[in-house]
């Protein structure tokens, strides 16, 4: 394993962006994956999900979603192969950008 692959450092953690680092880094051949930005979905990345099933961390919901909103792409197998505390992580970010931006300080207070 040579290289290492990190998200784009002109990407912020503003509203449509929030970076994860991972606890437990993805091995993709020869590339490390040490974190992964995800983008706020539009309605059309979320077409055969249910807006419930991915509310509640659903896991098949998010190998479907995160796909559509990571950077590097994740695929559905990295999805499958993720440490749980890195899979709750990633959902929990996804599970933000699900409500109204007036409602996330009081459910999320750090986001």
């Amino acid at each position: 394993m040579n290289k290492q692959e990190n998200t784009s450092p002109d990407a912020t953690d503003s509203g449509m962006y929030k970076t994860v680092p991972l606890d437990e880094p993805l091995t993709r051949g020869d590339t490390l994956i040490t974190e992964v930005q995800i983008r706020k979905p539009v309605a059309g990345e979320l077409r055969g999900v249910s807006l419930m099933d991915l509310g509640n961390l659903d896991v098949v919901a998010l190998q479907r979603v995160l796909p559509r909103i990571t950077l590097p792409t994740l695929t559905p197998h990295d999805v499958a192969k993720l440490d749980l505390a890195d899979l709750m992580s990633l959902g929990a970010e996804v599970a933000v950008f699900l409500l109204k931006k007036a409602d996330r300080p009081v459910v999320y207070p750090n986001s």
